[in-house]
């Protein structure tokens, strides 16, 4: 144990335990005064105690990071803390700053909660545009000259702590430590650096070691308990810093407020306000049984339209999904607005396109609490599963803050082993959610959401598969139609023999013929030959945004092949009135039944970034332009010549389809923050 005899280290490690003392301190100060929270009252579940272990992690991680500059400049190879003064005294500067910052941050952080209720977060900068009256009222509000005092106080009182653990480390007598031990303690030092800064240890995945997120902190769905698990710092500088307060134009969406009231049918049209807001009573459109029917969302990963053998694929994958579309309601035309799996989880819950420029909208802590049609599924149990980490882009924060009462089953939870980074096989995790369908209260409706991902890279084929049979097909064949190799034209028939043996279960649990279920790919993938699919398909960059989805209730729906334009964000309001459920919509998506038409028309993002080149989709034609409207264009969807710009043919259509291309896009992206709930 001779490493433990470095000066250094002895430094850096008392400097974390120091700093994470007083972070532990100054959470314990905000759980007794600001927080007003009754840790026995979320006893037996342990939640207090679970989200309180979580902000320690955070703490000890800014401890960590706060040190980390120190240990740069201790084990500087030439002039470091223990020969250069120079180098010591700048140590002491960073310290006495970094002391003086970060209990700021703490202080503004519990006067921020003790007047909104909400952590320290980046709309704080909103202060500072008013500055003076913000001064003003703070001035007014609390004793600043005490807050000061007792501010510089404890910072000089942190500052010599520091400087004695400098006096009794790196100013003792040096002492020979061999070679070996010296690697032993970094090696020790840097794993352990690397544990603190990833924020777990027994729940880590070594295959895909996601860090602790501010999303873990909201794992119970409660907001006042997860401001006990967020760390103020890390939340206001790490994880909230880079977002835009309003990251919208609110005169464009003025400007195209009109057309966006008339596509959307609001009730109460109001420009000033920008009321979106329509109130739905679907009766009418029930389907005709007595009994109140469950809901079975499936989310299936990766899965391009062009795939399946009804959209004249010969391969013949799908045959159950092909089934499916033929005995249920088949979406010819059904288009995911923005591709990705978090944008589509966000869409398909939300009912608004994740339109933003930079990363998920799941990601932004400001905006994951969303209004959602599912909560108006009153009554019913609501649950969410998928068989891999639902921390993966914050998609945990949408489904825990957003749907009332919902029930998280992800890894951790399975009792089958996972096969690949993304958790179990789907097959198994439909083998584990009709376990828990057939357990539920048989007088309780449900609605289950089951996110698929075994149709993505590494395309993994589970040992335990049944009968399963792995074709090894030439890759010319499938590429040939539009399958990127071998290992996904089977991981795409895996995925279709797991819905096959789904529905198998479903019926053999007493629960397939009440329940609606609805399919819908969450995103395709790139594809370089089409020769089943109309030309613009491939040419005009839509083969990601179609993907394929059918609403399928045995005995209660009668088969329909649908041509018009559908979106993701419609089939919430459209489910909800199948099953007869009144709702109030503020979004995008339009109850199906509502709207059918050659009119619809589906808004897309064909290209993401900061400059983002956007579209729209009707039966007959497509729109496409830059983002700001400029270089605008019309596409016919069926015609041999699909990159032929049309719109001089289609005056009118094309005019039409230009105001509502650019005023859906202004549109979502106000959206993603008018449908907050409070």
């Amino acid at each position: 144990m001779q490493w433990l005899q470095s000066r250094r280290l002895h430094f850096l490690l008392g400097g974390v335990t120091l700093l994470f003392v007083l972070f532990a301190l100054l959470r314990g100060i905000f759980i007794l005064a600001f927080s007003n929270i009754d840790p026995a009252s979320y006893e037996p579940q342990g939640h207090f105690w679970q989200t309180l272990l979580i902000g320690l992690r955070f703490d000890l991680r800014l401890a960590i990071i706060g040190m980390l500059p120190l240990a740069l400049l201790s084990f500087l190879p030439i002039a470091n803390t223990i020969n250069s003064r120079a180098v010591r005294l700048l140590a002491r500067g960073y310290i006495a700053v970094g002391l003086l910052f970060v209990l700021l941050i703490y202080i503004l952080d519990m006067g921020h909660y003790a007047y909104l209720k909400v952590r320290l977060n980046s709309t704080a900068w909103r202060f500072v545009e008013d500055a003076g009256i913000s001064a003003t009222m703070v001035w007014q509000s609390y004793p600043v000259v005490w807050i000061t005092l007792g501010w510089l106080l404890a910072a000089a009182a942190l500052f010599a702590a520091f400087l004695a653990l400098e006096r009794r480390t790196l100013d003792r007598p040096a002492r020979p430590i061999p070679r070996r031990a010296r690697v032993l303690g970094w090696t020790l030092m840097t794993v352990l650096t690397l544990l603190g800064l990833l924020g777990r240890v027994t729940d880590i995945n070594p295959e895909n070691p996601v860090p602790l997120r501010w999303s873990d902190a909201f794992f119970s769905g409660d907001i006042e308990l997860a401001a006990v698990g967020l760390n103020p710092v890390i939340f206001f500088l790490f994880d909230t810093a880079w977002m835009k307060d309003e990251p919208y134009d609110r005169a464009l969406v003025e400007e195209h407020y009109d057309v966006m009231a008339d596509y959307l049918g609001v009730d109460t049209p109001n420009r000033e306000t920008l009321d979106f807001r329509r109130a739905r009573g679907v009766e009418a459109h029930r389907l005709p049984t007595d009994k109140p029917l469950n809901v079975v969302f499936v989310m299936l990963e990766s899965l391009n339209a062009a795939r399946l053998g009804v959209h004249n694929n010969p391969l013949d994958a799908t045959p159950n999904l092909d089934r499916i579309a033929r005995e249920g309601w088949f979406f010819r035309r059904f288009f995911v607005p923005v591709t990705g799996t978090a944008k589509t989880v966000w869409a398909s819950i939300t009912g608004t396109p994740d339109v933003t420029q930079q990363e998920t909208a799941t990601r932004n802590p400001l905006i994951t609490r969303q209004h959602t049609l599912i909560n108006a599924f009153t009554g019913y149990d609501k649950l969410y599963m998928l068989g891999g980490n639902a921390g993966w882009a914050n998609m945990n924060a949408l489904v825990r803050q957003s749907i009332d009462g919902v029930t998280l089953y992800e890894e951790g939870y399975w009792k089958g082993p996972n096969v690949d980074v993304w958790g179990i096989s789907d097959l198994q995790l439909f083998h584990e959610a009709d376990e828990i369908l057939r357990a539920r209260p048989k007088d309780k409706p449900f609605f289950a959401y089951i996110q698929t991902s075994g149709n993505h890279r590494p395309y993994t084929i589970p040992a335990d598969r049944e009968d399963f049979e792995v074709l090894d097909t030439p890759v010319e064949k499938v590429r040939e139609w539009g399958f990127t190799d071998t290992a996904q034209y089977n991981a795409v028939r895996f995925l279709d023999y797991s819905i096959g043996r789904f529905l198998e279960m479903a019926k053999a649990g007493g629960y397939l013929d009440n329940t609606l279920f609805v399919f819908f790919g969450d995103h395709g993938t790139s594809i370089t030959r089409l020769p089943h699919m109309p030309p613009l398909y491939e040419q005009m960059w839509l083969e990601s945004n179609h993907v394929p989805a059918m609403i399928y209730a045995p005995g209660l729906l009668e088969p329909k092949v649908i041509e018009d334009a559908v979106s993701l964000v419609d089939l919430l309001p459209t489910v909800a009135g199948m099953v007869g459920i009144p709702y109030e919509n503020r979004t995008m998506g339009r109850d199906y039944q509502l709207t059918a038409g050659r009119d619809r028309a589906v808004p897309v993002v064909l290209v993401e970034g900061h400059f983002p080149i956007i579209g729209l989709v009707t039966r007959d034609f497509m729109v496409k332009m830059n983002h700001d409207g400029s270089e605008a264009s019309l596409h016919a969807m069926d015609s041999p010549t699909p990159r032929e710009d049309v719109s001089a043919q289609h005056p009118e259509t094309f005019e039409k389809l230009r105001k509502l291309t650019r005023g859906a896009y202004e549109t979502s992206r106000y959206m993603l923050y008018d449908n907050v709930r409070d």
